[in-house]
This record gives C-alpha cells, structure tokens and sequence, in this order.
C-alpha cells in the first residue's frame, strides 16, 4: 500500500486508479496532529490496514494531478542518517566502520516543496539521494534477523549538505542540520511492497540531467544492519526513519532553481525545487565527473554569488 497526505494534510491511499482520500477511515485520530495520526497507523497497522482495505473496495479515486502531496512524515520525532554506507561501486577498498548522525524534523519537506539555501559560507550545497526505511514498531536493540519486523515500509529521502562549514565531535551540525534539509517521499511504500530493498534503483535528476544512478545492493551495512546499529544505541519509534545513505559519486551542486527530481525503483518520483536568494554558482559536475576530470578534492570551487573567493 502506499500511504500520503494529500491537500491540507488528510490521509490518503495511492492506487493504480488515482488517490483515495481515506480520512473516514481514521476520523477517531482527527484531535492529533499530522505526525502522530501517521505514527499512530503505523504502530496499530494490524487493526488500521484491515478497515482500510474494506474502505478502499467502494471509495471512488481522485486524480494524482489533482492533488496536493504533502510530506508523508511531516515531523519525525527521529530522523537517523547511516553515513558513509556504500562502497562506491568499488572505490572503497574496505568495507567502513558503521556511523550514523541525527536532522532536524524542521528539516523535512514534501513533494513540489522547496529548498531554500541557508545564508552560510558553505563550500557547496548537494543532496544525496538515499532511500529511507519507517519504523513500524518501538526498536531497541533490534537483532539483525529480526530486522525486517520493525520495518513498516520505504521511501525516497534526500540528505541536504552544507560542505566545508565547522566541525566538532565528527559529523558537523552545521553541515546536516539546516531547516528544509530533508526532502521526503512522495508517499510511504509498505514493506509487503517491496520485493527486495537491497536490489533497488536509485535515480536523481537535476534539470532533467541525471546525476545519481545507483543501486541498493552497493550498500557497505546492508538494511538490517544498519538498523541493528543505530537501535544498539538509540531507541525508535512508529515513523521515525533511517536513511540508508548514498553512493556519493552523483552528487553535485545545488543551485537556485534547479528542479530535483528523485525515483527509486516501486517507491514513486519525488520532486523538489531549490531556492537560493544570494544565487550563487558552482560548475554542473557531479563528484565522478569532477574526479574524472583529474582534479582532486571532492568538488569545484564557487564561482559567484555571495561567499565566492575574490
């Protein structure tokens, strides 16, 4: 099944003949906020998919141009990034330790949405296209085998990056932290969906030019792993989310106007839009092209707009 917000945040079924608006489905949850009227289907799913299903037999579907989609997972109590998860389609040589940081739930933003680039002298601004996982049920300490039972299903994810600001204590804050960073969705695939989330094709476009062009089984710490290592030292909850992380060689400056277009493979096409009111530039390569180019670090220079070297 795949689970949205539509409109002014009702919740919604998309199905092969449009959008079902199943809000009568959940009326008893209409005093709660978006998030935890997600949070609380998810975690009484054995009792909320049954009637959904019945609801869907008769309810009569709306166009998907009809609608507005609005962030699946609007405020995530929890938003668990894996980094450095993939071997890069053999650049690296060992497999890396595990590592994972924490966003801002004021970092998600939804289908159509945009992102607006903070005013920070960031060396440059990418979004790395990641699929995430949604927890189903409360995980702490989760067995690796038993994994797959507390996952409630999958989603595009997109972890915006401000390079080159402070560090401290490993990852930077600065760096991962900022409002609007988050991209998600367009809606929330249900793990019985999904044939096998380590063989999944992972695409990003940036102005209809591809860029990241990947598949899930590079990943260094598969899908159970990763979430056997964040829930070893943090406990999750219904509709928080781990991103799984990215093959980096895709990723590539961010810039004003610039129109993202995310699509995993049974997980839809997520799509956002970059605002930047200082307008700065940076050369259109990504990571690859760049290294191919013989140059080293991991990208070009600013070439205008505020923070640019003189």
């Amino acid at each position: 099944m795949k689970i949205a917000y539509i409109d002014d945040f009702k919740l919604a079924v998309i199905t092969d003949q449009g959008v079902i608006d199943i809000s009568p489905v959940v009326t008893e949850l209409d005093i709660l906020p978006a998030q935890q009227t997600i949070n609380r289907v998810i975690e009484q799913w054995a009792t909320y998919q049954p009637r959904i299903e019945e609801f869907l037999l008769s309810a009569a579907p709306r166009p998907l141009a009809d609608v507005k989609l609005q962030a699946p997972l609007p405020k995530p109590v929890a938003i668990v990034c894996m980094a450095v998860n993939y071997m890069e389609n053999g650049l690296l040589k060992e497999k890396p330790p595990a590592q994972a940081f924490f966003k801002n739930s004021h970092s998600v933003i939804g289908h159509g949405a945009s992102m607006h680039l903070p005013d920070v002298p960031a060396t440059v601004f990418e979004g790395e296209a990641e699929v995430a996982l949604v927890i189903g049920k409360k995980a702490t300490r989760v067995p690796v085998d038993a994994a797959s039972e507390y996952i409630f299903g999958y989603l595009n994810f997109v972890d915006g990056s401000a390079r080159g600001l402070a560090t401290g204590m490993g990852l930077s804050y600065f760096m991962k932290g900022q409002d609007d960073f988050a991209p998600l969705g367009p809606w929330i695939t249900t793990a019985d969906e999904i044939s096998d989330p380590m063989n999944l094709h992972v695409q990003q476009w940036n102005n209809g030019r591809l860029t990241h062009d990947y598949n899930t089984s590079d990943m260094a710490h598969n899908i159970a792993e990763s979430l056997a290592f964040v829930t070893s030292n943090t406990t999750l909850e219904p509709g928080d989310i781990i991103a799984l992380g990215t093959n980096h060689q895709g990723l590539h400056p961010l810039q004003d106007g610039d129109l993202v277009e995310q699509e995993t493979q049974e997980l839809g096409r997520l799509t956002f839009k970059v605002s930047d009111q200082f307008k700065r530039t940076w050369p259109r390569q990504t990571r690859a092209e760049w290294r191919q180019s013989g140059n080293k670090g991991g990208h070009a220079g600013q070439l205008s707009g505020k923070y640019a070297a003189p």
